[in-house]
């Protein structure tokens, strides 16, 4: 990339984990279970909910990440994705003799993640972002545990359904792993250790976060398939299913400024924002950039930008302004008042995307599960918040985020026509 960082993506590491497979699966097991599982077993049972690129590499993460897990059923709302992904992981050798779901238990259409619950014990879920409340309070109502991609929800409604049944989780005392695997990379971590621990650059004035990148996929357009097949296929597109690019890809780089800060929410938003190469009704509803200034109770500021756009300069990293100093986290560099690199991360760094199981397996199998549910639905509003402003033009504050009762997407889920789509104008759409 233009950065000069190199970013891995689930879809890029579907090759690299089989590579990795073998060796993981054998870290995997050497945390045995106090429990036992599936029978009178150590094995742990894997469901899949969403069958997309992205699932597909939670699901090769899982059984790469422990040696006793099991794929044993998969669900999405289309046959020839759940085809797709079971193909791509029975042509990992590593994993293959660990891939049992049968056809029975591949189940398609908008239900169908229930019967994958109710056959598991660890469920991912991978879904389009809108359906993931649902599918979360239903994986916690039956007491299994769960990783949960980002963002957990795409309006405000969705984002408290999932905050209620974090805590339910943590009662229960089942794993709630997050999507945001920067928390789970070494050279990230040690990073903020330096920051929050060490105070290397002394106190955080100011984070200047940027995640700018290219345009993403399109699956194209069908006669045969009906509007809403054609939004779920191209669900990047449709605020209703992705939240934006803001919420779907850009959290990533709020979720680190949120790090950065304790976590604090902030107390409010501005925000310029739109669409100008996404013109075409190709791409839904969805804005191309935004620039997001936040505010926060101690008065620090994170200014933030996300785009995607072809043909511009393309830049994903957090710059951290302290009073003593700057960092930049992703290449894991830090600088005195002087300019000078005072420390820099020269590590193991071992893919984040296979860490994130790891630590979730061993969670399980030792009694002590893990919940990032506070921190991950803390991000999720953080980048709705920015969504609000930019699709408004307002000044948004936390509060009038967190108190939007707007439920986006249909009332019923059918293969039919869905309501029609209204692109925001900033100065004319209001908060609702």
């Amino acid at each position: 990339m233009a950065d000069g960082i190199q970013h891995p993506t689930r879809r890029s590491f579907l090759g690299a984990s089989a590579q990795l497979g073998a060796g993981a699966a054998v870290l995997g097991t050497l945390a045995m279970p106090g429990t036992v599982h599936a029978g009178g077993t150590n094995v742990l049972r894997v469901g899949l909910v969403g069958c997309g690129g992205r699932g597909t590499g939670a699901a090769l993460d899982a059984l790469s990440a422990d040696g006793q897990a099991e794929l044993v059923a998969v669900a999405d709302t289309f046959q020839d994705k759940a085809d797709e992904t079971l193909k791509q992981l029975r042509d990992v050798k590593e994993v293959a003799d660990r891939v049992k779901v049968t056809p029975e238990n591949v189940f398609v259409g908008f239900d169908g993640y229930k019967n994958v619950v109710d056959s598991c014990d660890v469920v991912l879920l991978a879904t389009p972002p809108h359906f993931r409340p649902e599918h979360f309070a239903y994986v916690i109502d039956q007491g299994k545990h769960c990783f949960i991609e980002k963002p957990v929800a795409v309006d405000t409604p969705g984002l408290k359904s999932v905050l209620e049944t974090s805590r339910k989780a943590k009662e229960k005392n089942l794993a709630v792993v997050s999507g945001l695997c920067w928390r789970y990379d070494h050279k990230v971590r040690e990073v903020m250790r330096q920051l929050l621990e060490e105070k290397q650059i002394g106190d955080i004035i100011a984070i200047e976060s940027s995640y700018n990148t290219s345009n993403l996929w399109h699956r194209g357009n069908n006669p045969q398939w009906s509007p809403m097949e054609y939004q779920v296929r191209n669900w990047l597109y449709h605020t209703w299913l992705s939240g934006d690019h803001i919420m779907e890809q850009a959290i990533h780089s709020l979720d680190k400024t949120a790090w950065l800060l304790g976590d604090q929410s902030p107390v409010k938003a501005m925000s310029l924002a739109g669409r100008q190469q996404r013109t075409d009704p190709l791409y839904g509803n969805v804005f191309d950039h935004f620039a997001v200034f936040y505010e926060y109770p101690t008065g620090q500021r994170v200014y933030f930008t996300c785009r995607q756009q072809d043909g511009c300069s393309m830049r994903t990293d957090e710059r951290v302004l302290g009073s003593d100093g700057q960092a930049e986290v992703l290449r894991g560099d830090i600088f005195a008042r002087d300019g000078k690199r005072k420390w820099r991360f020269k590590g193991e760094q071992p893919s984040m995307y296979l860490v994130e199981h790891q630590e979730m397996f061993d969670s399980i199998r030792k009694g002590a599960p893990i919940n990032n549910g506070e921190y991950m639905c803390n991000s999720t509003g953080i980048a709705l918040l920015g969504r609000m402003a930019g699709y408004t033009g307002q000044t948004v504050t936390w509060e009038q985020m967190m108190n939007s009762t707007e439920r986006l997407g249909p009332k019923d889920y059918a293969w039919g026509d869905v309501p029609t789509e209204v692109v925001a104008i900033p100065g004319k759409t209001t908060l609702a």
